[in-house]
C-alpha cells in the first residue's frame, strides 16, 4: 500500500540558487511527490510552480522541524545542500538532522550528484506507486 511521505528540501543560503536549478531540472519527480522544506527555501521552490509546505526557517527551527518529521517516519528522503564552508548557528540542529536520517535510514543528499542519484531511485517508487501524492 502506498504511504503518504515527503521529500524534504534544505539549501543553506549560499546553495539556495543551486536547489532551485536541481528542483527545475528535475520537476517531474517533484510534481508527482509532496514537499516540505524550511522557510526560505520553501520560497525559492515555490517559484518554480511546485507546492511546498513551508516550515520555520532553518535557524528558527526549521531542520529541527523536518529532524521530527523524519523521526515520526513522515519523510521518504531529505535533499540539502549544505555550504560545508559555512558558519552555521543551527549546525546543533543540522547535525541532529544528518543523526537521524541515519537513525531511520531516511536517504539524505547534501549535494547534487547525490541528490541526482538519488532522484533516480525516488523515481522508479513513485512509478511503482510506493509513493503518493
Amino acid at each position: 500500500m502506498p504511504t503518504e511521505k515527503r521529500i524534504a528540501i534544505i539549501a543553506h543560503d549560499g546553495k539556495k540558487a543551486e536547489m532551485v536549478a536541481f528542483v527545475k531540472d528535475h520537476s517531474a519527480l517533484f510534481q508527482n511527490t509532496k514537499l516540505v522544506a524550511t522557510g526560505t527555501t520553501g520560497q525559492y521552490v515555490e517559484q518554480t510552480g511546485l507546492k511546498v509546505k513551508r516550515l520555520l526557517s532553518g535557524p528558527k527551527g526549521g531542520d529541527a522541524q523536518i529532524a521530527s518529521l523524519v523521526a515520526e517516519g513522515k519523510i521518504l528522503a531529505v535533499l540539502f545542500f549544505r555550504d560545508p564552508l559555512g558558519k552555521h548557528p543551527h549546525e546543533p540542529d543540522v547535525q541532529m538532522l544528518m543523526r537521524l536520517c541515519d537513525l531511520h535510514n531516511v536517504p539524505l543528499a547534501t549535494n547534487p550528484s547525490a541528490a541526482r542519484l538519488m532522484v533516480k531511485g525516488l523515481e522508479a517508487e513513485v512509478a511503482n506507486n510506493k509513493v503518493t501524492k
